[in-house]
């Protein structure tokens, strides 16, 4: 039977190794929802991260041999590991903000005209070395956490003064339970609050970890007196930047946007902030609205946006009684259909919090009021049903309900991210068709023709292939963010075009901007280009192949954003 302290010692190992466990998979979260955030590519970021730092851990538990003392060096090991764990969000903000405003700094101390802003060569070099930070950190602290289970394993060792034959599995078994914990509690904790304060956390726990390692192994740990001094002083330094990192990197990544921001916030789905700009003939300010990184509107020219894809279908339905908007979280495609007095509209956003930013201005701020305003408080309507949810699930919801809709907008993110991959495929279309009245039509956000042709071509073609009997695609260019298009369907046989020829204007509902030539005329499109229609392929469920087109095509514009 072991002595009671060597039972406890044992537990203890076990315990600070699955601690460690959790915390490393939370740094893994970390990193990559950041990297996401500032660089703009989620869908990237995440998968090279997870990667790379299980190829670092691997490497970390190579090395792990090269130490022979292994009390010595697990306990400097965590006092890194927190070290980079509370300072690596703060570091990474500080290179991308760094890169990103130098430009800018040059052109200003130079007078330098807007169109001459120097570019390219060291300046391109720089943004491109801060775009790879995230990573470096990722692999550095990958390969720190990959050098804990060796250590720990020989630790036991060493405490038992023998070789232990389920050493492995019992470390191992500890790890992957605390990673388990870990991810649990990014989940259902930290995705809540800031990611500065949940990194500060983290190292905090593994600072504790190392800590409780240094009390009850201390003799047993050579330079303990400069180890305790250490920790001592990361202590200090979570301290302070748990009271004010979060300030500081709000201020540095505010930095990446060319305009002011004005609000900057993280839901649990995703990353949104809010710019102002006056212009000098203009008394009332310009905001651009972002999401992960990307502009998805600026109120001075969204409503062409938005009139391109609602008033269309509104138009070619026979009826607007029943509408239903996939998506559209800011209101403002809402704002347009209420305009067609529709008799009830169902939206289903996955973000509450979107959802309710855009409702009521809560908070008094200039801000918050002028972007309600700008959806005319479309979200106070009683006609208006909120459905907060995933869009592929609640529309088989709907399906089995059996309920129809008149009209049907398709306002979602572009096909960056597999899981939005689902909503542009067959399966996902056809369900929309069951939802669809004999009579209505249905648009679809198709994103850009221009910068991703095949994408845009391939929503058509597979809108064609999940039963509709029209198809058609158009386009308008948008100052903000350049041509844009979207696609068209109905269950009849008369084209959506040959139905807008020769409507009367009073159809448009007082919309300032928009007439009936200028819908007909978005439909044309250069000669050529269809001509590789043929070789595009649809998209069915679980091939990604939309998300792939779109993915290719944006690859070369990936990186700091701007507005």
């Amino acid at each position: 039977m072991l002595p009671r302290s060597l039972v406890f010692q044992d537990f203890l190992l076990i315990m600070i190794m699955a601690v460690l466990a959790g915390c490393g998979l939370i740094y893994e979260y970390l990193l990559s929802a950041y990297a996401g955030r500032i660089l703009g590519t989620v869908e990237s970021t995440i998968y090279t991260m997870i990667g790379l730092m299980i190829v670092s851990m691997g490497l970390g538990s190579f090395a792990a041999r090269v130490f022979k003392e292994p009390f010595t060096t697990f306990a400097w090991l965590e006092s890194l590991i927190a070290f980079f764990g509370v300072s690596c969000i703060l570091l990474i903000a500080l290179a991308v903000s760094f890169s990103a405003v130098l430009p800018r700094v040059i052109a200003n101390t130079f007078n330098l005209p807007p169109d001459l802003v120097p570019a390219g060569g060291l300046l391109n070099g720089l943004q491109k070395f801060a775009q790879l930070t995230p990573y470096i950190f990722g692999a550095a602290i990958g390969f720190f956490i990959g050098m804990e289970i060796p250590l720990i394993a020989r630790v036991r060792e060493q405490v038992h003064g023998e070789h232990l034959e389920h050493n492995t599995g019992t470390i191992y078994g500890a790890d992957y339970i605390g990673a388990g914990a870990g991810a649990a509690i990014w989940v259902t904790i930290m995705l809540a609050i800031d990611i500065t304060k949940a990194a500060v956390i983290t190292a905090a726990v593994n600072l504790l970890a190392g800590l409780i390692f240094l009390y009850f192994f201390w003799a047993r740990i050579r330079f303990r007196k400069m180890l305790l001094t250490v920790h001592g002083l990361i202590v200090g330094l979570v301290v302070i930047i748990y009271m004010y990192g979060e300030n500081w990197s709000v201020k540095m990544t505010d930095l990446l946007y060319e305009d002011e921001v004005v609000f900057s916030h993280s839901s649990r789905y995703q990353h949104f902030v809010v710019t102002e700009r006056y212009l000098s003939n203009q008394t009332e300010p310009i905001y651009g609205f972002f999401i992960n990184g990307r502009l998805q509107f600026s109120s001075n020219d969204e409503h062409i946006y938005h009139s391109m894809l609602v008033y269309p279908p509104m138009l070619v339905a026979n009826k607007q009684n029943r509408v239903l908007i996939i998506g559209g979280g800011d209101g403002l495609a809402l704002r347009d259909v209420l305009r067609f007095e529709p008799e009830a509209v169902t939206l289903i956003d996955l973000d509450s919090e979107l959802v309710k930013f855009f409702t009521e201005a809560d908070d008094m701020s200039e801000f918050r009021s002028g972007l309600v305003e700008l959806n005319d408080y479309a979200f106070s309507d009683k006609r208006v049903n909120r459905i907060y949810g995933d869009a592929f699930i609640e529309v088989e919801k709907l399906v089995k309900q059996a309920v129809r809709f008149d009209v049907i907008i398709v306002d979602l993110p572009d096909p960056s991210h597999p899981d939005l991959d689902r909503m542009y495929t067959t399966y996902f279309y056809e369900r929309l068709g069951d939802l669809l009245n004999k009579d209505g039509a249905m648009s679809v956000q198709s994103t850009s023709p221009y910068h991703a042709k095949r994408a845009f071509l391939s929503i058509g073609k597979t809108m064609s292939a999940a039963g509709f009997t029209t198809v058609e695609q158009y386009r308008q260019n948008i100052p903000s963010f350049g041509e844009w298009g979207w696609s068209i369907a109905t269950h009849s046989r008369t084209l959506a075009r040959q139905r807008l020829i020769g409507m009367d204007t009073v159809n448009l509902r007082d919309n300032q901007w928009l007439t009936i030539d200028l819908l007909v005329a978005a439909f044309e499109f250069p000669g050529d280009f269809f001509s590789e229609l043929e070789q595009i392929e649809v998209n069915h469920l679980g091939q990604n192949r939309i998300y792939r087109y779109h993915n290719d095509a944006w690859h070369r514009d990936m990186g700091i954003y701007r507005d």
